[in-house]
């Protein structure tokens, strides 16, 4: 597919290598021609130095033919007007915009345009490292709502059914990691001793839900 990356820094220049690696044609949007650097000898894509919301600039990179488009510039302004003029003028379906202000991620996600919000990402996988015991954070949505979080459990869950976590807590198992390998459980899905425990959770709830796993299931 064609990918139009908006922002030459160290996110859109390592997107863009990757992209190409991986067989996409790929052009690169910045205002700095000398931030197209970054993207090294080998890079085959095409620059255009510019507006990434000006309709020229776009056109240049070939955004009538995008399969997709990422703002990944240093300005949350510029990255969410970029994206919606790729995809409200110009039809491009898979679109992302960069955001560093958390508050703006969830005003943008609401109104349909998909974001990646840098800060809070950035402290989930600093918090991961810093506190390696306990709940694990893997993702969450740009709103900061729900997480993705790998739990520890009372040893005396192991053994009882997958849904038993789920009518203990308000939480939802996503999924399972077994042997290193990812398991979606069903109904019939039974805790196995070593198993990684992965739940979808509402942010207000993760203390709860941390501290009923982390006792046995006959007192949760």
């Amino acid at each position: 597919m064609h990918v139009v990356i908006m922002g030459c820094g160290r996110v859109g220049s390592t997107l863009a290598v990757d992209l190409e690696k991986s067989g996409h044609t790929v052009a690169v949007i910045d205002q700095n021609r000398e931030a197209f650097r970054r993207l090294g000898a080998n890079f085959n894509g095409r620059t255009v130095a510019g507006v990434g919301f000006d309709r020229d600039t776009l056109l240049e990179a070939g955004i009538e033919k995008a399969d997709a488009f990422a703002a990944v510039s240093n300005g949350d302004n510029s990255n969410i007007l970029a994206a919606r003029v790729a995809r409200e003028t110009f039809g491009v379906k898979n679109v992302v915009a960069r955001i560093y202000d958390p508050g703006r991620a969830e005003i943008y996600q609401r109104l349909g345009i998909p974001t990646v919000a840098t800060v809070l990402w950035t402290t989930d996988q600093i918090m991961r490292r810093l506190t390696p015991d306990g709940t694990k954070s893997e993702w969450r949505d740009a709103t900061g709502t729900i997480l993705l979080v790998e739990v520890s459990l009372h040893k005396e869950w192991y053994g009882e059914s997958i849904l038993l976590i789920e009518k203990n807590t308000n939480a939802r198992v996503a999924f399972i990691t077994r042997l290193g390998e990812a398991v979606l459980p069903d109904e019939h899905t039974v805790l196995q001793e070593g198993d990684l425990v992965h739940l979808l959770v509402n942010e207000k709830q993760v203390a709860e839900t941390e501290k009923m796993l982390a006792k046995s299931p006959a007192g949760a």
